[in-house]
């Protein structure tokens, strides 16, 4: 407490909305690398012709799925790297701001929309993540058309999975970042 009973603010204390960003564009970036790591795993598992684990020979995938599972990696490669690059640009940003005034309107609008563009490319970047390893599953495992109840499994479950985890996820982003751009130090 200082001399006026009020409670003093110490550095250490004080909320640092740089470093908060900071952080969050490193994990931003780290989960994106690791993402892109499935991407090129599932790139490897598309080969024409190949047979799946179901005996049946009708419920192996067409090289339609195969060349669908390809677009669907290039373009969750594509929006991870979009994702990326802007966090790091966003990174670069705060750095080079860092004297500035954190609270003017334009710095607000310009790391609010940086920050929000870097999380709808991840998000979107899972979404298509998850269509490829649907197909990915159907190369594999057997189409989904065929009814096997282990390919129904495996996507089923995976897509659970990634809707849980992004009903989570993005209300809580979309509410930091609202946060972030309206709260006054």
């Amino acid at each position: 407490m200082d001399e006026s009973g009020e409670k003093g603010e110490t550095p250490n204390k004080r909320l640092d909305t740089t470093e908060i960003y900071q952080k969050a564009l490193d994990d931003l970036v780290n989960v994106n690398s690791l993402f892109t790591i499935a991407v090129f795993v599932g790139l490897s598992l598309a080969h024409p012709g190949e047979r799946s684990l179901e005996d049946r020979t009708e419920c192996d995938a067409d090289p339609d799925v195969a060349k669908r599972l390809v677009v669907f990696e290039v373009i969750s490669f594509s929006f991870f790297l979009l994702s990326s690059l802007v966090a790091k640009t966003l990174k670069v940003h705060l750095n080079v701001y860092r004297q500035k005034n954190p609270r003017t309107i334009k710095l607000k609008i310009i790391r609010g929309s940086m920050l929000l563009l870097s999380a709808w490319g991840s998000i979107f970047g899972c979404v298509f993540l998850t269509m490829s390893m649907v197909d990915v599953i159907q190369i594999k495992v057997g189409k989904l058309s065929c009814g096997s109840v282990y390919a129904f499994r495996a996507a089923g479950s995976l897509i659970a999975i990634v809707l849980l985890a992004l009903g989570i996820y993005v209300p809580f982003l979309m509410h930091a970042i609202y946060f972030s751009m309206t709260h006054r130090e």
